[in-house]
């Protein structure tokens, strides 16, 4: 396991994108690099930007699990209570002009875990997801 501390986090995406890009979990599958960095950012960003109100000193704790063929990745803060679930899926089949703003990230992130939960515990905001991977087989291939 991994853990990934950063106090503040204003203006820091790309050093906690380094840092999470870096970790043994995320770079012994470069198979995954793509959707774990475009799902974290996307994440992270709304962290940084809707979190924590103007001037308030915040943080980000990042947990990174490599376990029975998945990553795993929690992204923990202390900031305002909100569960991005709960947001309902945009209407994709609209024309662009006619979609209403924002709700496309977590559709993403949806769309490219394969699992995404959150719970709010002592405080914090806890946002899980997680990404399986095919595991080398012991067994000789016929």
């Amino acid at each position: 396991m991994t853990l990934l501390q950063f106090r503040p986090v204003d203006g820091r995406l790309d050093e906690i994108l380094s840092m999470l890009m870096h970790s043994r979990e995320v770079a012994s599958h470069p198979s995954l690099s793509y959707a774990i960095r475009l799902v974290s950012e996307e994440i992270i960003v709304n962290i940084l930007n809707y979190a924590y109100p103007q001037q308030a000193e915040g943080y980000l704790t990042l947990c990174l699990w490599d376990e029975d063929g998945e990553i795993t990745l929690e992204f923990i803060d202390g900031g305002i209570p909100f569960n991005p679930l709960d947001k309902a899926d945009p209407d994709i089949s609209l024309p662009l002009e006619q979609r209403e703003i924002g709700g496309l990230g977590i559709f993403l992130v949806r769309e490219m875990m394969d699992d995404v939960a959150y719970t709010y515990v002592n405080k914090e905001n806890r946002l899980t997801i997680k990404k399986k991977y095919l595991q080398p087989t012991d067994e000789p291939v016929s």
